[in-house]
């Protein structure tokens, strides 16, 4: 199979280029390919003529876009629109990436594909705009909800906490559960799943669930780092955005699909970082 990569410099687009071997693959970080611009997306399907567009991006500045919307909406909402429309038109699937900030966070047992989801931040509420999109513009889609994403490179939470480890004490937000996910995971998942050919929504997360105050104690005990981890509330750590109190996903669509527990995915993580 041909497959286009959007947004191939971030930590999912890196993950895909390394699992996803079997295939032809076109990589194309922003630079080259700015999915907010119709005209750029419709000319690249037209050089690389694939299979399959993975549009990988996103905005994914939680906070951020609390006071910039309109760049949340564009890289949430408008980016996956013209992947949608372009593809369509091109008779072609699609595959887009939304996330568990879709959900409010008030269930007590793990959110599956046909729950009704409630954003409660403008980053969540760009984010379900860009699957209703996808949705209504192209019939043959895949809709990938994921959380907590992280990889040996880039941005994301471990990392953080590593280098937070130099401080006599971390304290870290253990009233929040969801479910971490190593992105090299869910690139092989996205892999099986667009052989199957069978379209709509699923989640695609580390199995279980933790907080982030687990999480960081489980990578400490990884690293054999001694540094004290103290729990706190989210009220301690005020945000600009809210976030869910409960956002562990689950599927029911398609229960062969499923990615490893995170703890075997955090053990992964930091196996590759020596």
């Amino acid at each position: 199979m041909k497959i286009l990569i959007a947004g191939a410099g971030g930590q999912l687009g890196r993950s895909l280029q390394a699992r996803l071997t079997s295939h032809e693959l076109s990589a194309l970080t922003r630079g080259r390919l700015d999915l907010t611009r119709l005209d750029e997306v419709r000319a690249a399907l037209s050089a690389h003529r694939p299979d399959l567009l993975i549009n990988a991006a996103a905005y994914t500045n939680v906070d951020g876009a609390e006071s910039d919307p309109e760049g949340a909406y564009r890289g949430n909402a408008l980016a996956p629109r013209n992947a949608a429309l372009a593809t369509s038109e091109r008779g072609i699937p699609c595959l887009h990436v939304s996330t568990d900030y879709v959900f409010d966070g008030a269930a007590r047992r793990p959110y599956h594909e046909f729950d009704r989801p409630c954003p409660q931040s403008v980053y969540g509420a760009s984010k379900l705009a860009g699957e209703a999109a996808v949705a209504a513009l192209n019939p043959r889609h895949y809709l990938v909800r994921t959380a907590w994403l992280y990889h040996p490179d880039g941005r994301n939470f471990p990392l953080t906490m590593l280098q937070l480890a130099a401080r006599p004490e971390v304290r870290v937000v253990d009233d929040q559960r969801g479910s971490p996910t190593y992105a090299p995971h869910l690139a092989e998942a996205i892999g099986r799943l667009v052989e199957t050919g069978s379209y709509g929504t699923y989640h695609l997360a580390g199995s279980g669930g933790a907080t982030w105050f687990e999480l960081t104690c489980a990578l400490y005990r990884h690293r054999g780092i001694r540094t004290p981890v103290r729990p706190v509330t989210t009220d301690e750590f005020p945000r600009p955005a809210p976030r869910p109190a409960y956002s562990v996903l689950t599927t029911i669509q398609d229960p062969q699909i499923l990615l490893p527990p995170w703890e075997q995915g955090l053990a992964e993580f930091s196996r590759s970082l020596g």
